[in-house]
């Protein structure tokens, strides 16, 4: 019970008491306050009195005590201020306020207000909070590739002795370049991804003849999209055509296959991964200019092949297991090759709710509900390597385990989005040599434009 510091004002009146036992007279009191719980307190009363003794009458003061039930204001619950990049399909954030945070909300008596953000929104809230010296979020969400810019400008807190209290849990070292700095951990990680293959059970007789799924290489899957598009009159391969979407993380993957850096574009080892793209130019989607997600395009069987981001293969996998095959992505000369990123929770500087912060992400990294999170949110990999000790048989399962695979024996990248003014134009960079060069050039690779494509991303780094 809260206890509070009550004032009480008590006026005494006493009269003359001239009967028997000589019994005080009774005391108001009025107390004024806004209601809204009771409790019991102690109140201090001085009682006067005229009394007689031996014929005589005289004043006599006494302090009473009693205790008696006041209402007082009630305590309301605190308010934790969240903000995410992370979770930003609908059907994940329901998951996640109703799953997640309500039962923490219950547990802990607070409100936890989560809000959905993308990166640069997040932080360019932060710098005008941090430079007005009125912080009003408490936790944010930030993918690995703005880490560093959130690092730069020292708007999060060190958790380091917070992580090295708990004897429960290791965060994966896989993200560290990210997460930490300088020995020092400033982000936890959360969500990690990479990228798989995804194939309706449709497109199976069309497999080349001797292809393991499971291990597929980049010529088979060009061999695979091509013949079932000569099969079916049309193509069945999904990308996201749509400008500045994920293109380039797709066209990524093979090129980390090949030897390729990322972003690079035109260097030998780039156009090589490039040959794979452009013999497929007919094996697209007619809608594939018009699509931002696969997930839809993979659900309503308008697609049958895709190599996409595991979360959202998972959602397609999961909601019928038995009408989609899953497998790693496929495998060139230097093995599977995979855009891999994460994301991280911190706690913001100057946050006056600081210990319920902490709290809350200690709450959110427990290994079971790290694997929660996963699962519920369609097959992110947790980086919390006692999580996978809750892992079971289910569909959603297979999906986080093949994504663990990728990401442990893949040839992986991250997003050095901070190395570039503006990472939306390296992604538009990519989306015009596709539209140029894949579905709109003669089959092969021109390596002038290639050139000239590589010369626009320079321009965009950072000096």
């Amino acid at each position: 019970m809260n206890k509070f510091r009550i004032l009480v004002l008590v006026l005494a009146i006493a009269g003359l008491l001239l009967v028997a036992g000589c019994q005080p007279e009774e005391v108001q009191v009025e107390v004024t306050r806004v209601v809204t719980e009771t409790e019991q307190v102690e109140v201090t009363r001085i009682v006067t009195e005229i009394v007689e003794v031996e014929g005589e009458t005289m004043e006599v003061t006494r302090i009473v005590e009693t205790v008696v039930e006041v209402e007082v204001p009630a305590e309301g619950p605190r308010t934790l201020a969240f903000v995410s990049r992370l979770f930003s399909p609908p059907r994940e954030q329901e998951f996640f306020i109703n799953e997640v945070i309500k039962p923490f909300e219950e547990e802990h008596n607070v409100t936890v207000n989560f809000q959905i953000l993308d990166d640069d929104a997040i932080l360019e809230r932060a710098q005008i909070q941090q430079e007005t010296d009125h912080v009003t979020t408490d936790i944010i969400a930030a993918h690995n590739g703005k880490m560093p810019d959130w690092l730069d400008a020292g708007y999060v807190e060190d958790l380091t002795d917070l992580v090295d209290s708990w004897d429960d849990r290791n965060f994966s070292p896989t993200f560290e370049t990210d997460t930490n700095r300088d020995g020092r951990q400033y982000f936890l990680p959360v969500g990690a991804d990479v990228y798989l293959l995804l194939a309706n059970n449709v497109a199976l007789p069309y497999l080349p003849e001797g292809a393991d799924i499971d291990n597929l290489t980049w010529e088979q899957y060009a061999e695979w999209a091509n013949a079932i598009a000569d099969g079916e009159g049309e193509g069945k391969v999904c990308i996201t055509g749509i400008p500045q979407k994920s293109w380039i993380y797709m066209f990524g993957g093979t090129g980390l296959s090949y030897g390729a850096g990322f972003p690079d574009i035109n260097s030998p080892e780039a156009a090589e991964a490039w040959k794979i793209w452009t013999s497929m130019g007919d094996s697209f989607i007619p809608s594939v200019l018009n699509i931002d997600s696969c997930v839809d395009p993979m659900m309503r069987e308008e697609s049958w092949l895709t190599v996409f981001h595991n979360a959202r293969a998972g959602q397609v996998f999961s909601s019928n297991e038995t009408q989609f095959t899953l497998a790693p992505a496929p495998s060139g000369p230097t093995g599977i090759g995979t855009i891999a990123g994460v994301s991280g929770y911190a706690i913001m500087k100057g946050t006056e709710n600081y210990d319920l912060a902490v709290e809350f992400l200690e709450y959110l990294t427990r290994p079971d509900i790290q694997v929660k999170i996963a699962k519920g949110t369609g097959g992110f990999i947790p980086p919390v390597q006692e999580a996978l000790d809750f892992l079971g048989d289910e569909a959603i399962d297979e999906v986080i385990n093949k994504a663990i695979l990728v990401l442990e024996n893949g040839v992986a990248s991250g997003v050095p989005a901070s190395l570039y003014q503006d990472w939306g134009a390296v992604k538009q960079v990519y989306d015009d040599v596709f539209v140029d060069m894949v579905l709109g050039g003669d089959g092969t690779v021109d390596q002038a434009l290639l050139d000239a494509a590589a010369d626009a991303i320079v321009n965009l780094e950072l000096e």
